[in-house]
């Protein structure tokens, strides 16, 4: 049955991506539903896609969504999706945005597709079958110490999150080699899994940002824990996620900068 439900998952992820990249150059329907948050027409379409492959093949199966809602991740499997990780990009026509699919049993990550259209990648796992590109098997990377690296991190919406994630960045830009915010949770730790960036952190994620690629970095050899060190566990705000060889140190900088964990 697994194997269906990832096959599932990429079939779905594809078909929302085709949705976005069709609607790509044409003019944007921009809703603000919250402060610094937004959805676009294409969201809602894409998500409609996704949500009805999975009702068709699992009708039995719970389904939460960015857009739609839905059910609260519990017993069972569950379905939670991210139509358009990455809106404000797609908005501004930046071009780093992608589908999240990600399926739990139990609350638990199960396989977990994240595609970007773009550039037709999609990084797939399936739990304790490993991580993959496109088919080819993926496997974070060995640099280390936190001087060499290269990390990415995203903002959040509210004023209180983007205070403290200022506060550590300034610690961790004077460590590390070099620091991104790509403006996509789900791709960044796409990228971590993948081996081109070392590490990611952000303090106010949604269970959709990381269903799936909690599990990609898990499977491709790093490492995902809540920002005091715990196993990560999808719906917790903050996350860290690294290759693993430089995660304790990462976690040193946490406590050290009084940062809310």
């Amino acid at each position: 049955m697994n194997e269906h439900v990832l096959q599932t998952a990429i079939e779905a992820a594809h078909r929302a991506g085709r949705v976005i990249i069709e609607r790509f150059p044409a003019q944007r329907s921009v809703t603000v539903k919250g402060y610094r948050d937004i959805v676009t027409e294409v969201d809602t379409a894409a998500e409609s896609i996704v949500i009805e492959l999975i009702g068709e093949r699992f009708p039995a199966h719970a389904i939460l969504s960015e857009e739609a809602g839905g059910a609260e991740i519990g017993a069972g499997i569950t379905w939670v999706i991210d139509p358009l990780d990455g809106t404000t990009n797609y908005a501004h026509r930046i071009p780093c945005f992608c589908v999240s699919v990600g399926v739990l049993e139990d609350g638990e990550p199960l396989a977990g597709v994240i595609y970007d259209p773009l550039r037709d990648q999609a990084f797939a796992a399936e739990r304790g079958k490993g991580a993959t590109l496109d088919g080819a098997p993926l496997h974070a990377s060995q640099i280390f110490p936190l001087s060499r690296t290269g990390l990415a991190l995203d903002w959040g919406h509210s004023d209180e999150v983007r205070a403290q994630t200022l506060k550590l960045l300034s610690e961790v830009a004077l460590r590390c080699g070099t620091v991104r915010a790509l403006g996509s949770a789900a791709l960044a730790l796409a990228y971590v899994a993948a081996g081109w960036l070392d590490g990611y952190f952000n303090l106010a994620l949604k269970p959709w940002d990381t269903a799936a690629g909690a599990l990609l970095v898990a499977e491709a050899g790093g490492r995902c824990t809540t920002l005091d060190g715990t196993p990560y566990r999808v719906g917790t705000p903050g996350c860290l996620a690294t290759n693993g060889l430089i995660h304790n140190e990462m976690l040193s900088i946490l406590r050290t900068t009084g940062v809310d964990t």
